[in-house]
């Protein structure tokens, strides 16, 4: 069975409607920075949320700062584009208490044109019986019915997630053939991730230039190698704008959530030439966070110099700065003169079969008791954690479930010292593993 993409949801709206308060209530934590600044939401713009039986990803464009108005309704339809382009389900929210004003329908205009599902979501009311006349004002925007929130309240909330939920696939599984390996090619702006698309797909599809973020769209390229499908996912679609570093990396990191997302395998690419930096890690946390399957290419290897020690160097800084995905696989290429580019389709290859590989019962049985057997597991006051019975529960990420006698025992350092063990045995070489503890008697 294929791994069902999360849809995403996107938020759009002029500043100081409440997009990042909904976001919060939304994703159940205090995860964008609310003040009475416009432009103040930072940091953190997507979140993992679940309604009823549907998980999905919750963007928040935020961001726009306040000018003028020509630059704000600018900033709004480059956001709504970026909507547009990467969410199944676009919130479109609205102020009731500074009604329908002319940036609203310029941005509703461009909302409707692309065909996409909008929600009308109209925010601040606090007393539904009170502002009603003032909700239906907004049905000249023309994009259907207005749904009536109060983010800071709560209120609407659940009927609002009702109607996006509307919109998700009904299908379990994508319809889309599952024998074809995508491949999600992320990285800051102008670290090489056009010209190796070029490279890999032997031709010129991706407009390659030094400007960082010349890339307008994210485009999937199919290529067949070897007699194997692949689609590329490229994430760049980003314009260099002034002034707007802040938002550019909003872009960028709402494209790779949405490619991401969409892929089995991830080639992070690192400028060999700056060296791997804070902003690679925050962009690695993404796939790292979504369970996917990692290659690491450190790019423009043939523009550094180099001695017997340069690779051991590399590779350990890399180590260390992204030392939550270890198990990510690091080669060194150069896309533009295509050195070790044609190694990538194997590298590809062995980690998606890692990330789609299955061990029997048995067989993980046997590597966990003889695992026990070598190291005795924690105690806590005379409590000795036992390990019942190890079984896998699913693939991409491949997830193991250890059934023991109490869960608070299970350090984090004795589950990794099993996952080494299984890693030992099976390499899993560029996929992260994924462990749920249960108490036996949990079901669930």
């Amino acid at each position: 069975m294929s791994k069902k993409r999360k849809p995403i949801v996107a938020i759009v709206g002029r500043p100081n409607v409440g997009k990042s308060t909904l976001f919060n209530s939304l994703a159940g934590a205090k995860i964008s920075i609310v003040k009475d600044t416009p432009g103040i939401t930072r940091d953190r713009i997507y979140a993992d949320c679940s309604w009823l039986d549907y998980n999905f990803t919750l963007i928040d464009t935020g961001g726009i700062e306040p000018d003028s108005g020509d630059i704000i309704l600018s900033q709004m339809r480059e956001q709504a584009q970026i909507a547009i382009d990467t969410a199944d389900v676009i919130l479109f929210m609205v102020d009731v208490k500074q009604g329908l004003v002319d940036d609203d329908s310029k941005v509703a205009d461009m909302l409707r044109r692309s065909g996409r599902n909008v929600i009308l979501t109209v925010n601040k009311v606090d007393d539904f019986k009170k502002y009603e006349a003032d909700v239906y004002e907004f049905y000249n925007l023309g994009i259907g019915d207005p749904h009536p929130v109060s983010s800071s309240n709560q209120l609407g909330i659940g009927d609002l997630l009702d109607e996006v939920v509307k919109f998700f696939p009904k299908t379990e599984d994508d319809e889309e053939d599952d024998d074809i390996t995508r491949i999600a090619i992320i990285g800051k702006p102008n670290v090489g991730k056009s010209s190796l698309i070029n490279k890999l797909t032997g031709e010129n599809r991706l407009i390659v230039s030094e400007i960082a973020g010349t890339t307008r769209d994210a485009v999937d390229t199919n290529v067949r190698h070897d007699g194997r499908d692949y689609i590329f996912i490229d994430t760049a679609g980003l314009r260099r704008k002034k002034n707007v570093k802040e938002d550019l990396e909003k872009y960028m990191i709402v494209r790779t959530v949405s490619a991401v997302e969409r892929a089995d395998v991830v080639i992070l690419m690192i400028d060999a030439t700056e060296g791997v930096t804070e902003q690679d890690a925050k962009i690695a946390g993404i796939a790292h966070d979504r369970g996917k399957a990692v290659i690491i290419a450190v790019n423009k290897w043939d523009a550094v110099e180099k001695n017997d020690k340069t690779v051991n160097e590399y590779t350990n800084k890399i180590r260390q700065i992204l030392s939550f995905m270890s198990y990510a696989h690091i080669t060194f290429i150069s896309a533009l003169s295509g050195q070790r580019v044609s190694k990538l389709y194997e590298l590809i290859d062995t980690v998606a079969a890692n990330h789609a590989m299955r061990i029997p019962t048995g067989v993980l049985n046997e590597i966990m008791t003889e695992a026990v057997a070598m190291q005795q597991p924690p105690s806590d006051k005379g409590k000795r954690l036992r390990l019942y019975y190890i079984t896998q529960a699913s693939i991409k990420p491949p997830t193991f479930v250890i059934f023991v006698n109490y869960k608070e025992l299970m350090h984090f350092s004795y589950t990794r010292y099993i996952e080494n063990r299984i890693r030992d045995s099976f390499g899993f070489d560029g996929t992260p593993l994924k462990f749920i503890i249960r108490e036996r008697g949990e079901e669930k």
